[in-house]
């Protein structure tokens, strides 16, 4: 599943939006775009991020932040 993965895990309380992130990583995706609202998201997916030698930006918009992880 190379490529471009986009995640929507509002709702999801953690640890679940690190497990689909991940998830994806361990599939191959090289780019992760995720939806998440639980204020320990941040934390959690930095910390997938990191263990997987990817970096992580947070998108803030009006409705939710979103988190882009890319594969360096």
């Amino acid at each position: 599943m190379p490529g471009v993965v986009r995640i929507d895990a509002r709702g999801m309380r953690c640890p679940w939006p690190a497990v689909r992130l991940a998830r994806a990583l361990r599939d191959g995706a090289t780019i992760v775009e995720i939806l998440a609202d639980d204020p320990q998201a941040p934390t959690e997916l930095a910390a997938v991020a990191a263990a997987s030698g990817a970096e992580m930006k947070i998108v803030l918009d009006q409705n939710s932040p979103s988190f882009v992880v890319t594969c360096l």
